[in-house]
C-alpha cells in the first residue's frame, strides 16, 4: 500500500497527456505536517493539486464501502476530515473543503460510487 504513491507516478510519467498528474499522484499520501510519505514533503512543499486530492480521497475513502470496514456518513467524514486540520490537512484547503454544499457533495459522490 505505502507503495502505490511512487508506482502510480512511474507509471503516469510514461503516459504523455499525464505527466502533469503524476506530481498529485507522487504526493497524495504526504502529510502537512512532514509526517506522510513517500518523501515525507511538508506544508507548502506539498503540490497544491495533491493537497486538494487528499482531502477529496480521504473523504470518497471513508464514506465508501470497503471489504475491511463500513462506510461511514458525511457529517462523520467532515468530522474525521477537521479533526486532521494542520496535521494531516493543509488547513485551507480544508476550510475551503467544508463549505461544499452538503447535497452537492454526497451528489457528487452517489454519481461515482464504484
Amino acid at each position: 500500500m505505502r507503495r502505490h504513491p511512487e508506482e502510480g507516478y512511474r507509471l503516469l510519467q510514461r503516459i504523455g497527456f499525464l505527466k502533469e498528474a503524476a506530481e498529485i499522484v507522487h504526493a497524495h499520501h504526504e502529510h502537512f505536517n512532514g509526517s506522510g510519505y513517500p518523501r515525507g514533503l511538508k506544508g507548502g512543499e506539498i503540490p497544491l493539486g495533491a493537497r486538494l486530492f487528499m482531502v477529496a480521497d480521504v473523504y470518497d475513502a471513508i464514506t465508501s464501502e470497503r471489504p475491511y470496514r463500513s462506510p461511514v456518513g458525511h457529517d462523520e467524514a467532515m468530522a474525521v476530515i477537521h479533526s486532521g486540520i494542520g496535521s494531516h490537512f493543509d488547513p485551507a484547503v480544508v476550510e475551503t473543503f467544508l463549505t461544499i454544499d452538503r447535497v452537492a457533495l454526497e451528489s457528487i459522490a452517489e454519481q461515482y460510487r464504484d
